[in-house]
């Protein structure tokens, strides 16, 4: 994709009102959204959203829509592995199972049945990891230890309320200094209101072992009191949501490898499926507060009973 800059949101700014429109069609991806609808939301007129749009996403309104719902369709069929294809594809926002299977086959080149998704995750994974590797100095270049090896994961379940967070965007968040430029950002924001002391976000729209490097989309967040939003960054409300949430103290090697517990090791017998929700770093206390090297932070993973 060409868009591999910080989406700027400030309240006149075409990206932060791409961004509103972008919450609009994430917030149920198995419902039909109008033109009308995604373009008032954005502040535009359908007769100039296409354009805008295409502008600052580089691709069209259709294909964003239709990559975010084969996207998720991937991630159901890897962590929800007990639904049908036709459940898959309704819950994704496909009219019909022929619909889904025609358009899976044209954008992976493969019937979803005939897929190699463990060989398409590997490919995925083995990417991040070089991506990691050629970022890591000093400590996050140790292997981070296994569980057992004084790492042992501990998942716990909690409730959490509905929130209401203020957030700046990142695209392509893996590239350095990425995250931390939109956390300054941020900050700066909180800071003026004296807001910096509250709860601290990340919420990862896309899995980067499904959704290439270079579409994926990170947010950084800060929960506020919907009263205090002004508008200068953007604003997202989410559900009350139940969370399985594993706490991390180390490099992000050791919170990849938390993520990979919760999704490979305690998903498939816990009874739970992952909830239609970006699945959340939860910080203690400033992200970034030991930079790069060392996180301080609870993976939490939105769920469902199965």
């Amino acid at each position: 994709m060409q868009t591999c800059q910080i989406l700027r949101t400030h309240a006149d700014g075409y990206a932060a009102r791409i961004n509103r429109a972008i919450d609009l069609i994430v917030r149920d991806l198995a419902q039909p959204l109008a033109l009308a609808d995604i373009a008032q939301a954005a502040g535009f007129s359908a007769f100039h959203f296409h354009r805008v749009f295409k502008g600052v996403m580089g691709e069209t309104l259709n294909q964003f829509i239709k990559r975010l719902r084969l996207e998720r369709a991937l991630y159901l069929m890897s962590h929800a592995p007990g639904r049908s294809l036709t459940d898959v594809a309704l819950d994704c926002g496909f009219a019909s199972s022929s619909d889904f299977s025609r358009c899976f086959r044209q954008h992976f080149g493969a019937a979803p049945r005939r897929f190699d998704l463990d060989g398409f995750r590997q490919v995925r994974r083995a990417e991040m990891e070089r991506i990691l590797a050629q970022q890591a100095t000093g400590p996050r270049a140790q292997p981070a230890p296994e569980p057992g090896e004084g790492a042992a994961f501990d998942v716990r379940l909690r409730d959490l309320p509905a929130r209401t967070v203020a957030y700046v965007r990142v695209f392509q968040p893996y590239r350095p200094g990425a995250a931390e430029g939109a956390f300054e950002q941020l900050l700066q924001w909180a800071s003026a209101r004296g807001l910096e002391g509250g709860q601290w976000l990340g919420y990862m729209w896309d899995e980067p072992e499904i959704v290439a490097l270079a579409d994926c989309r990170y947010d950084v967040a800060l929960v506020v009191d919907a009263a205090c939003h002004d508008g200068a960054v953007g604003r997202y409300d989410f559900p009350a949501m139940r969370v399985a949430e594993i706490e991390v103290r180390g490099p992000i090697e050791l919170e990849m490898r938390a993520l990979e517990h919760l999704y490979d090791v305690w998903l498939p017998t816990s009874g739970y499926l992952p909830a239609d929700q970006p699945c959340f770093e939860s910080w203690c206390g400033l992200p970034f507060a030991h930079g790069t090297a060392h996180f301080e932070l609870s993976c939490q993973l939105p769920v469902v009973k199965a």
